[in-house]
């Protein structure tokens, strides 16, 4: 609702402002000597340059001359707003403001023609993006097998590493070899890896080998 009661009020002073710049127009035309349906014809004249130079600016094309033709049009309207304000006695018109109104149909011709036909800036072209599709597909890097790389035909047959042994501090041994006497005497066996690892809390590896000493 509010948005609709905006535009109407711009749209009502859009057209009070542009009724009164054409009068006042119409006005100073008629004193400077242009009668009859002449006097009518400079307001339209200053209006449409106006439009065509707004309408270029809008573009972005050749905004210079836009901004040019744009300021001219704009000051014989405001001009001809200010003269019919008191500031300017239209029972006796200056001869330099008769020779302004009569050069101006020329001087809009010019305008307009300029900003209707000036050649607009022509579009940079697109370098064309590489066809794919015709390129080769690369050719994949020759793999030789696990297997073979490793073990080459003519190689010898690759031992197996050897397990490190694991080092064992004499006081650990000491210790594992009060617990085997022990599990000897209550079970009459001697001590396995698995049953020392539990009663020492070491890794499996280092039971293995304090097992290996104590045997």
């Amino acid at each position: 609702m509010s948005r609709s009661i905006r535009l109407d009020a711009v749209l009502v002073q859009a057209v009070i402002a542009g009724a009164l710049s054409f009068a006042h127009l119409h006005d100073i035309a008629a004193a400077a000597g242009q009668t009859g349906w002449k006097a009518w014809a400079y307001p339209i004249s200053v209006d449409l340059l106006l439009v065509a130079a707004w309408r270029r600016l809008r573009t972005g094309q050749t905004p210079r001359l836009a901004w040019f033709w744009f300021v001219v049009a704009l000051i014989a309207s405001l001009g001809a707003n200010v003269a019919t304000a008191g500031f300017l006695d239209l029972a006796h018109v200056p001869a330099w403001l008769r020779f302004l109104v009569a050069g101006w149909p020329a001087l809009a011709f010019l305008g307009g023609t300029l900003l209707a036909h000036h050649p607009e800036r022509a579009p940079e072209p697109v370098a064309p993006l590489p066809d794919v599709s015709s390129d080769p597909a690369p050719a994949e890097p020759a793999v030789e097998p696990v297997a073979e790389a490793l073990n080459p035909p003519n190689s010898a047959p690759a031992l197996p590493a050897a397990e490190p042994v694991a080092k064992v501090p004499p006081a650990l041994v000491d210790r594992a070899q009060k617990i085997a006497d022990a599990h000897r005497a209550s079970t009459g066996e001697p001590i396995d890896s698995t049953t020392l690892r539990t009663r020492l809390g070491v890794p499996a590896p280092m039971a293995e080998a304090i097992t290996l000493q104590l045997a």
